[in-house]
């Protein structure tokens, strides 16, 4: 149905009405017939009897929508506001795809309609319900997507967005990981000049509800997240400075982590080539595999090493030539104690980490020790008998303090009057303990940099630490729900997505001047919604604003400096 305007004359002055029209289909054509005459109208009528003119086949938006009235009568009494939703995280995370063109990677790649809707759409508001509110696919279809203005920016409605469309949509963008990855690495530099000449690579493992028995990846092993009774999947994730993603990889739950370095560096070369990295790894990478990997082709590497290393370094621990880096921080660069000329070593001591270091092992050994003087009375006494049975108590004391075992020799031995138990210190490996206290060894073969420039690089690995931390904590990425492979990595991508907006936002808000942790600016810009107000005008029809709440003035001083403007208002869109 549309509005018709006709005009008459009459008295000699030209009169105009109006006149709704409806359009219809017969066998000689299609036809218009008058459904109501309105009868002469002024420009807030023909704005209220707008949705009595629009439907889903047919709507006349330019003749309504033209000349429209800035002032009208309303009935004050009737006013109201009917929808709240959710509006300012959501639109930050629309804003953000659309800044890293997302949106339209997601269109070319994974094409423009489903049956009814765009599977770029679909895959957008999976990324952007992960990014503001990371719960299961099926809160998002039942809840959060109703709840929230993403209807509006996408125009979908609430029925054309349930569980198993959102499952396709992940299965759909699946494919495209690889390509995905390459396109935002490029994106990134370009926005924020990134130099990707150091690679940040680590690894940390998530774990599963239910049995996963569909997934050959979903195996138990080491759990980062204290749960061993859960199988997991390991995921191995290279970022660059600050944090920003590279690429990432998923292996099996039980595999360790020197035997993950291959695969990931064989990948990072595939996709992007062979130029001048700097690979940084923390010590449970550095296997002699690793090693030998990292040496070949002309790669550069910055490794940590294990503790027992550091053996090698007990002299050059009490000599001079250390240099500080800051206050409370020293690094020494020494010759490599195996004769290798093409490695430097890199012996570094920190203050907090001593002092650190030291209260643990003050209090496992002053703990240790009144278990040793407890038992050793327990077995003077005669309370206990049997060397079976001292042995299974001295077990437990030293599983519980198990970092202060090594410090004491222990002896259990059976006697004619009881079971004797003697215990005594180990005063060189107490006394080996204190020296290397907050001691540590890098090793690299990068022989044209200063101690002080590669203890820098490696301390940057605390960047990839930190992704882990804002996926699992931040866009809750464990525990995983999904039973088979493909979804499971389908689920990890969308995570890495929603990181990839988070990251992003934080580089603005560093660029801005507001710090690089968006964490309390994105609670702030959620503080906007998205309002329905109804204003019944005198001529008895009612008037829908679609609006967005004002911010108020710290929040729009933020979005200035982030140089973000929120829509005053929406337009209606007659399909939801």
């Amino acid at each position: 149905m549309f509005l018709r305007k006709v005009c008459r004359e009459k008295d000699g002055k030209s009169h105009h009405y109006w006149i709704l029209v409806e359009s219809y289909r017969t066998a000689r054509g299609p036809r218009h017939r008058t459904v109501a005459y309105l009868g002469e109208m002024d420009e807030a009528g023909r704005l209220g009897i707008r949705q009595a003119a629009q439907n889903r086949r047919s709507y006349q938006p330019s003749l309504l929508d033209e000349g429209a009235p800035e002032w009208v009568e309303v009935d004050l009494h009737g006013v109201h506001t009917e929808r709240p939703r959710r509006f300012g995280d959501v639109w930050l995370a629309v804003e953000l795809m659309k800044r890293l063109g997302l949106d339209e990677f997601f269109q070319e790649a994974l094409g423009r309609r489903s049956m009814t809707t765009s599977w770029s759409a679909v895959v957008s508001i999976l990324v952007a319900a992960r990014f503001c509110e990371p719960r299961s696919e099926l809160h998002v279809a039942e809840h959060f997507y109703s709840q929230s203005a993403l209807a509006d920016l996408y125009g979908i409605p609430d029925f054309a967005i349930y569980d198993n469309r959102l499952y396709r949509a992940m299965d759909k963008l699946l494919g495209q990981k690889d390509r995905l990855q390459v396109y935002l690495k490029e994106r990134l530099g370009d926005l924020f000049q990134i130099n990707y000449d150091l690679l940040l690579y680590d690894v940390t493992s998530t774990y599963f509800e239910g049995e996963a028995g569909r997934n050959p990846q979903a195996q138990r092993g080491y759990s980062r997240d204290h749960r061993p009774d859960c199988k997991q999947v390991l995921i191995a994730l290279v970022v660059a400075r600050e944090g920003l993603p590279l690429g990432y990889e998923v292996f099996e739950g039980n595999r360790h982590d020197s035997q993950t370095v291959a695969a990931i560096v064989e990948k990072i070369e595939r996709l992007y080539g062979r130029a001048e990295r700097i690979w940084i790894m923390d010590r449970g990478m550095g296997s002699a595999e690793t090693l030998r990997l990292l040496s070949r082709d002309n790669r550069r590497y910055i490794l940590g090493t294990p503790k027992s290393l550091l053996k090698k370094f007990d002299q050059e621990l009490g000599r001079g030539g250390w240099r500080e880096v800051h206050p409370g921080l020293e690094v020494k660069l020494c010759p490599s104690p195996f004769g290798n000329p093409q490695e430097v070593f890199i012996l570094c001591r920190s203050t907090a980490r001593q002092a650190k270091e030291k209260a643990i092992h003050d209090r496992f050994v002053r703990r240790l020790e009144a278990g040793f003087k407890r038992l050793e009375k327990s077995c003077r006494g005669g309370r206990v008998r049997g060397v079976t049975l001292v042995e299974r108590r001295l077990g437990r004391l030293l599983e519980r303090y198990q970092r202060a075992g090594r410090f004491f020799t222990t002896a259990v031995t059976e006697e004619k009057d009881g079971v004797r138990f003697a215990w005594a210190r180990r005063e060189e490996k107490l006394a080996w303990a204190r020296r290397s206290e907050g001691c540590y060894v890098l090793r690299s073969n990068v022989q044209d940099w200063t101690p002080e420039d590669l203890w820098t690089a490696y301390i940057q690995l605390t960047d990839a630490e930190e992704a882990f931390r804002i996926e699992k904590d931040d866009l809750r990425l464990r525990p995983v729900w999904h039973q088979k492979e493909p979804r499971v990595q389908a689920h990890i991508l969308v995570c890495f997505l929603a990181y990839v907006l988070w990251k992003c936002f934080g580089q603005m808000c560093r660029q801005a001047g507001l710090g690089d942790e968006p964490r309390k600016i994105i609670e702030e810009i959620k503080k906007l919604q998205l309002n329905d107000i109804v204003l019944p005008t005198r001529k008895g029809v009612d008037i829908r604003l679609r609006c967005v709440t004002m911010p108020d003035p710290d929040l729009a001083t933020i979005l200035h400096k982030l140089k973000l403007t929120p829509p005053k208002r929406l337009k209606i869109n007659p399909h939801l």
